[in-house]
Formats: C-alpha cells, sequence, structure tokens
C-alpha cells in the first residue's frame, strides 16, 4: 500500500470527518454528482455521504469528489417550456457580440469579451 493511498483511506470519518476512499474505490450504493446525472437522477438535498480523495502528484494537494447515496437520490426534475426559453435566450445572449451585434455560431471567447474580429481588426485588413 502506498502512503499517498494510506492518506486517503478513512472508511470510519475520524480523520476527515466523513468516511473517505481512495479514488474509484468507494463501496456500492454511493455515486457523485456526474455519476447520479448519468442515471438520471439528482442529490435531492441529502448530505454528502463519503468522499472519494486523490493526491496531486504535481502540488500534493489532495483532490476530492463527494459522494451521495443512491438509495436518497431524487429523480432529476423536468425542464418545463419557460427553462428551455431561458436557456436559449442565455445562449443566444453568448453568442452575440456586444460590440458589433453580429450573432455566431459559436460563443464568444470569455478572454475577449467580444468576437475575434473586434478584438483584432488590425489583424483582418486585407494587405
Amino acid at each position: 500500500m502506498s502512503a499517498a493511498w494510506g492518506e486517503c483511506f478513512d472508511p470510519t470519518g475520524a480523520r476527515f470527518g466523513v468516511p473517505t476512499y481512495p479514488w474509484s474505490l468507494a463501496p456500492d450504493g454511493l455515486a457523485t454528482r456526474r455519476q447520479l446525472r448519468a442515471r438520471g437522477l439528482r442529490p435531492g438535498g441529502q448530505d454528502i455521504a463519503a468522499q472519494c480523495m486523490r493526491m496531486n502528484r504535481r502540488t500534493g494537494t489532495p483532490r476530492v469528489a463527494y459522494l451521495y447515496r443512491l438509495d436518497l437520490a431524487k429523480p432529476v426534475r423536468p425542464m418545463t417550456s419557460r427553462k428551455w426559453g431561458a436557456l436559449a435566450l442565455a445562449m443566444l445572449a453568448r453568442r452575440t457580440c456586444p460590440t458589433c451585434g453580429i450573432t455566431y455560431s459559436y460563443c464568444m471567447p470569455r478572454s475577449l469579451g467580444m468576437c475575434v474580429l473586434c478584438a483584432h481588426p488590425d489583424d483582418q485588413r486585407a494587405t
């Protein structure tokens, strides 16, 4: 057993306050938020049941994934027409350049805050 694996193994929760298992070695009946979502479930307000932990080799800091019980998970709420409409408007705003007002088929780069043509007008000049 490696030292990093031993640091991440605490099934009683005495060290971290919640049962802790090494990455991908959690017992059956527990799942992360992404795993719940893939099954069409959500945590539904339940507390964290356990956590998976692994040590980052480069920085030495732990990475944690919280685990929830499958038997207490609830089904995902269905999308309503108003939610679909709000999502469509939000995506439209992300694809519209605030400077020139053109709507593109891709989202604006957050680093620029506008389309590439508006951010770098000198590069687009015909030579």
